[in-house]
């Protein structure tokens, strides 16, 4: 487990987890995770960079601020804390819900970012997911599911996001079910979902104006979001780079933490074993 504090943004509080050294990179997490989705992977990332992750505004155990919940709007919050933190220029990782901040921060911020990485997210908007993202993506079934059924989605996404057979420690299970069930985040997700799928359409079109350095880095065996939404949008960024990660499932910076962050240091020109 990540080691957080808590932080004020905009005159709301915000959790937060730092560590190591060195050029900064912000990790940006999905849903219906937070920050501590991280725990595996941003401390092998540590030992090279200056590491941050941070629950999302509105999400994990971090107070949502004003405003609109769409790709545009993380992006822009993404932005006023970096101006918080100092940060000029930034590595930016991203992953499920958070992979589309970071790509409309990379069109829109290019002055910035250094280099950008994109795991297993919604990013092409009329590619197939599985059932269950096609189910939440419907505003009047997410609603439902979200606010009547928060267990059954949490643990459903467990089920999926993980390969059989692996288990994560009961401190992160509880710290990831807590912080999803309350009221306010999931009333916050609805919110979010709506705003994202109206708004991902434009996203796309602004694929190829990224000239950020890119790593599309995605599960072979991810559920929700096959790869063939990766080798799209691989296609629409100039120079991007794409792996696919053998045997991964969607939450590989988990219980394939070691080989991601492998690949990842290599692409952000550091090496593991150094």
């Amino acid at each position: 487990m990540l080691v957080t504090t808590t932080e004020t943004h905009s005159g709301r509080t915000l959790r937060v987890a730092r560590l190591g050294s060195g050029p900064p990179v912000i990790l940006l997490h999905g849903y219906p995770d937070n920050l501590q989705v991280w725990s595996e992977l941003a401390p092998r990332l540590a030992a090279h960079f200056e590491v941050i992750a941070f629950d999302w505004p509105g999400m994990g155990y971090s107070e949502a601020w004003s405003g609109g919940a769409t790709p545009f709007d993380f992006a822009r919050r993404l932005h006023t804390l970096m101006d918080g933190w100092k940060i000029e220029k930034t590595a930016i990782i991203g992953h499920d819900m958070g992979g589309q901040p970071a790509l409309a921060f990379a069109a829109e911020h290019q002055q910035r970012i250094c280099k950008l990485v994109v795991m297993n997210s919604l990013v092409i908007w009329d590619e197939k997911t599985s059932w269950e993202i096609a189910l939440l993506r419907k505003f009047g079934w997410n609603r439902i599911l979200l606010e009547r059924m928060p267990r059954a989605v949490f643990f459903r996404a467990i089920r999926t996001f993980l390969p059989p057979g692996y288990k994560i420690s009961g401190e992160l299970r509880r710290d990831l079910w807590e912080s999803f069930q309350r009221p306010e985040v999931r009333k916050f997700v609805v919110r979010m979902c709506a705003g994202y799928q109206g708004t991902l359409p434009r996203l796309k079109q602004l694929y190829p104006s990224i000239r950020t350095p890119s790593l599309f880095l995605w599960a072979e065996r991810d559920k929700h979001f096959p790869a063939a939404h990766a080798r799209k949008l691989s296609e629409m960024v100039p120079g991007a780079k794409l792996e696919i990660v053998p045997r991964a499932g969607h939450w590989m910076a988990l219980d394939l933490a070691e080989d991601v962050s492998a690949r990842i240091l290599r692409f952000l020109g550091a090496s593991d074993g150094e």
